[in-house]
């Protein structure tokens, strides 16, 4: 079962129209690939688009992402981003604005950019292949966790501290079937970092 697409922390969305095309232009082209390898993509069992990415922002606001229910398009454009403004883990809080509401996923794109101002990208994924496969090679985030919580977020923290998720750029969420998760200083280094993982 795909535990994704819902938002379970309090979202703060601002709606306007779309964001500008050239901040998005690295979003937009990688999010392709992991598109047709079925990296994002829509359960119809379960009526719920999967996958998200993001990259830091260089203007105002704080990070560029995909929005929440959009991964059963194949293709993408400045209406299907938004600009997370803010965030409060501890309150589980996330403020937003664009033309639809940040991922679901958006709270653990914050708290993993909170790790090291170098990182420009998170990337997130699924594949039961690569979840199943990897389980004794990727570090991974506690089994009892779920996704887009405050819990989550602070899961990828020891990670980031205790395994070689900082280096190596790959976890794996234990708690989150078949989702995985990618970081890079570019959107390019995220995804080539899981397209790259062995099938």
């Amino acid at each position: 079962m795909i535990d994704e697409g819902y938002i379970k922390f309090t979202s703060r969305w601002e709606k306007s129209g779309p964001l500008p095309l050239a901040d998005l232009e690295e979003l937009i082209c990688w999010r392709k690939p992991l598109y047709d390898a079925g990296l994002i993509g829509y359960c119809d069992e379960q009526g719920v688009g999967y996958g998200n990415l993001s990259a830091r922002s260089k203007g105002e606001g704080l990070f560029l992402v995909s929005g929440t229910q959009t991964g059963h398009l194949d293709e993408v454009g400045p209406e299907h981003f938004a600009l997370v403004t803010d965030y409060d883990i501890d309150r589980n809080s996330v403020c937003c604005r664009g033309p639809v509401e940040a991922s679901s996923e958006s709270m653990t794109h914050a708290a993993i950019y909170e790790l090291d101002p170098a990182l420009g990208a998170v990337v997130h994924v699924h594949s039961a292949e690569l979840w199943v496969g990897l389980e004794r090679s990727l570090p991974s985030t506690g089994a009892e966790i779920g996704y887009g919580t405050p819990q989550m977020a602070m899961e990828f923290r020891r990670l980031f501290r205790d395994t070689d998720f900082a280096t190596a750029g790959v976890a794996r969420m234990a708690g989150h079937e078949n989702g995985l998760i990618s970081i890079g200083r570019s959107v390019r280094e995220a995804a080539e970092r899981i397209l790259a993982l062995p099938w």
